[in-house]
């Protein structure tokens, strides 16, 4: 068995468009899909998996292993940048679906069985609406609430918000206290049982990271995510042992030496590798048995489209300190009508049990796909107050 030829799929979807990869074997039907998207860098990343294919075109897509060692090691660049990291992660994906479709089996099977029998599924709040989550004003304290409840309301025991605003290096407390509001006005709306999220986007500094994680510490987050840029490790250290809420980053690693520097300096609780950017499930194994090796929790990025979302599923029934799911369902209308996901969710709860289909479970549309065709996303930019241009 050989790999014909690799193929990419582009499908519009607003914020993003997905990059789908089809890896097609000279065995008549027996093509694997992944999935590359990265915001932004489309063209880029469409290129990278064009060059990369052909190191692979007329190898074993079986030999996952050796095939990611010359995606990553070839041709002198290592593949740790985010646009040939996401590129070889949508091969890789590619790859792992084909193995399963030929051992017939799903692919936790393929890393040793599931570990557990359900995933508890979290959304954005707005359900991935771009306008409610990334552009609901912080002085809207009330409006955070509505949104929380809606949520709670469509079956989700989890949901993560945008409840930190950008702030200049240092800004006083106005938006802290801002911040306050918006969050005590979610845990108002559902209460204690419902666990809330709050992503910082990495746009604070590290001293304003730490005033907003000190300030929201009494609402008992289930996580506090990016306090800080990913690169400053020392500070998101230093956040993480000031406070007793879990910091959850690392969506904007891509590969292994670079999560082995943030556990060892004990940078964060919850370990947020993104399947699609940081070498695919290959690489994102390893990264997965550093941080058990460190008893830091796996709930992977995972805001793109489906096929990132049935392989996050695949993954997290593999992984013992997998804890949650990402999740998306209301970004595009079109969604479901590309890709049909391997697993059922639950919707009075939104939890997901383990799939018997081979692979990852997906079935794609290629003609709904041609439907949506590229367009540029659309942009997001964050200034602030003097004009300087800040951290979206």
């Amino acid at each position: 068995m050989k790999i014909e030829r690799i193929e990419t799929l582009v499908c519009h979807a607003r914020m993003r468009n997905w990059i789908f990869v089809k890896v097609v074997t000279d065995q008549p039907g027996l093509v694997g899909w992944g999935e590359a998207t990265l915001e932004w860098h489309t063209r880029s990343v469409v290129g990278a998996i064009e060059d990369i294919s052909q190191l692979l075109v007329g190898q074993d897509p079986t030999r996952i292993e050796y095939l990611w060692q010359m995606m990553w090691r070839q041709h002198f660049w290592h593949g740790n940048g985010i646009v040939r990291g996401t590129a070889i992660a949508g091969i890789d994906l590619a790859l792992w679906d084909i193995l399963g479709k030929v051992a017939n089996l799903p692919c936790h099977r393929l890393w040793g069985g599931p570990v557990r029998d359900y995933i508890r599924l979290y959304c954005h709040l707005g359900g991935g609406k771009m306008e409610d989550f990334y552009n609901t004003p912080i002085d809207e304290a009330a409006r955070f609430g509505d949104l929380a409840q809606a949520a709670v309301e469509n079956g989700y025991s989890a949901f993560k918000s945008m409840a930190v605003p950008a702030t200049a290096p240092i800004e006083g407390t106005k938006p802290i206290r801002a911040a306050e509001a918006c969050v005590a006005a979610m845990k108002d709306a559902v209460g204690d049982d419902v666990d809330i999220m709050v992503d910082c986007h990495a746009r604070p500094s590290p001293a304003m990271g730490m005033q907003f994680a000190k300030a929201l510490e009494p609402y008992d987050l289930y996580f506090f995510e990016e306090p800080c840029w990913p690169e400053q490790v020392d500070s998101l250290a230093a956040i993480n042992a000031a406070v007793r809420t879990p910091i959850a980053t690392g969506e904007r690693l891509t590969h292994l030496a670079a999560f082995k520097e943030l556990f060892d300096k004990r940078g964060c609780e919850i370990c947020q590798l993104d399947i699609t950017h940081c070498g695919g499930l290959s690489e994102a194994r390893r990264i997965a048995a550093l941080a058990e090796s460190h008893r830091i929790a796996l709930a992977p990025h995972n805001p793109q489209g489906p096929i990132s979302t049935s392989a996050s599923i695949e993954f997290g029934f593999s992984q013992p300190s997998y804890i949650i799911c990402e999740s998306v369902n209301n970004d595009v209308p079109w969604r479901y009508d590309v890709v049909t996901e391997g697993y059922v969710t639950d919707e009075s709860n939104r939890t997901v049990r383990p799939s018997d289909k081979p692979g990852l479970g997906v079935e794609v549309n290629e003609e709904e796909i041609k439907k949506h065709p590229f367009e540029q996303e659309l942009p997001q930019r964050q200034f602030y107050a003097d004009g300087s241009v800040g951290d979206w």
